[in-house]
């Protein structure tokens, strides 16, 4: 079995423990005309989808008007911010996690269905940012996950081959993305699990070594 070159990584769920931000940021956005969605909608039907694609989604199932999309994900994107602000912090064992890694000749890079800006913020409100090669954003690719292109395009940009990655993702829409790069997958079930000495392990299993 090959070595594990990279560790790709999703941000929501996976290194900052934001789903419930980006629920009550879309939720307040929708609420400016009526329309909300439930916490059990939003966990099983729209997690780590873009904006963009749950607005469409919303177009379709329950009529919201199009011409609403740009407005409505602008308000959602700035509401998204202000939690960002007050809530974003660093956690020590994603610090500790990242930067051993690094020390450890990984190559490491975000990549996520939150626009840019979103992400640059957290990852410096994090203290993560030092950490990485890159991030890849929703706006990076043309169709964000669970199609593949934003972890293909990561894995270019390295000049890896997919089983030379290891893919950290929480939701199905990401673990579907992951899985259909070709890369190896470790699926996160609460922000706790990316931690240095797991990751190590899962890396172990793939290489057929014990860490």
């Amino acid at each position: 079995m090959g070595k594990i070159k990279a560790v790709l990584l999703d941000m929501d769920g996976v290194l900052i423990d934001a789903k419930d931000w980006h629920y009550e940021a879309l939720n307040r956005a929708l609420g400016l005309f009526g329309m909300e969605i439930s916490r059990y909608e939003h966990l099983v039907t729209y997690d780590g989808l873009p904006t963009t694609r749950k607005l469409e989604m919303l177009s379709l199932e329950r009529g919201l008007p199009v011409r609403l999309h740009g407005f409505i994900n602008a308000m959602k994107q700035q509401y998204t911010m202000e939690i960002v602000y007050s809530r974003c912090k660093p956690v020590y064992y994603h610090e500790y996690a990242l930067a051993r890694l690094r020390a450890d000749g990984y190559s490491l890079a975000v990549c996520s269905n939150s626009i840019r800006t979103t992400i640059e913020v957290m990852m410096e409100r994090a203290n993560l940012q030092k950490h990485l090669n890159f991030m890849v954003s929703a706006q990076d690719v043309a169709t964000g996950k669970p199609d593949p292109a934003i972890y293909q395009l990561a894995m270019s940009r390295l000049g890896l081959d997919p089983k030379e990655c290891l893919i950290l993702e929480d939701n199905e829409n990401g673990i579907k993305a992951a899985l259909a790069s070709g890369a190896h997958l470790m699926r996160i079930s609460a922000v706790e699990d990316a931690n240095y000495q797991d990751i190590k392990r899962r890396i172990a299993e793939i290489e057929g070594t014990s860490c």
